[in-house]
């Protein structure tokens, strides 16, 4: 007993210690966040209080506020930092990749199954969805990268949708930070099974940083990639 007590006060500390710093990386990016939580923690707190002076039960409708106003501000404040963190990843190389890595449960990822000597990049998940191929680098350049993969896709998996994404702001593209609900809105047309069948298929083929591994490092003057650069084939 006494083992359990001592692992939740050490746990406590540390999710304070996470809270803290999510703050400090938050207001790095958003200057106002402070005022905008103490206003909506107080105006929260201020209308319950207000109504339960006027009907006559101040202390039930206090408790009830001050409850409701620690809810709204975690909810403000959990939006704004993701808004934040996304701001400081947009157009950061791999930003799409770490998007992916926590889009929930139900999809699988693998990252770089395609990217060319500029380093444009190609990201693939599969879930209910079928399956959707996600670019990131330049437009023009990914464009090839991910019809390339698309063909191949097809070629492996052609009773599987394939989808494909550019991540940027520009028109026809798809944002950080909208990339997630995007991705979950598609419609579902496999099922659980055809899912793992899927992967499983796609495994046996392996990707691009298993089967050509990169040099470490800057590339070695002179080196020249094969023509297209690698495409994970």
């Amino acid at each position: 007993m006494a083992r359990k007590d001592n692992a939740a006060e050490t746990a406590n500390p540390g999710r304070l210690k996470q809270i803290a710093l999510t703050y400090k990386m938050t207001r790095k990016a958003d200057k106002k966040i402070g005022l905008v939580l103490a206003a909506v923690g107080i105006i929260t707190f201020g209308v319950f209080l207000a109504i339960g002076f006027l009907i006559g039960h101040p202390i039930y409708l206090g408790i009830l506020g001050l409850l409701l106003a620690f809810l709204a501000t975690a909810i403000v404040f959990g939006r704004r930092a993701e808004r934040a963190a996304f701001g400081q990843m947009e157009g950061q190389p791999g930003a799409a990749a770490a998007v992916l890595d926590n889009i929930g449960r139900g999809w699988t990822t693998t990252p770089a199954v395609a990217m060319n000597r500029n380093q444009d990049v190609v990201h693939r998940a599969v879930g209910k969805a079928g399956i959707v191929l996600v670019g990131e680098g330049n437009p023009n350049r990914v464009k090839a990268l991910l019809a390339a993969e698309k063909k191949k896709m097809n070629r492996i998996v052609a009773d599987v949708p394939v989808h494909d994404l550019i991540v940027g702001t520009g028109e026809g593209q798809v944002e950080l930070k909208k990339l997630r609900t995007t991705m979950l809105k598609l419609p579902r047309v496999l099922t659980g099974p055809q899912v793992t069948t899927t992967n499983d298929r796609l495994r046996a083929l392996g990707d691009l940083m298993s089967n050509m591994p990169l040099p470490k490092g800057p590339m070695p003057k002179g080196m020249r990639l094969p023509k297209g650069g690698p495409r994970g084939r």
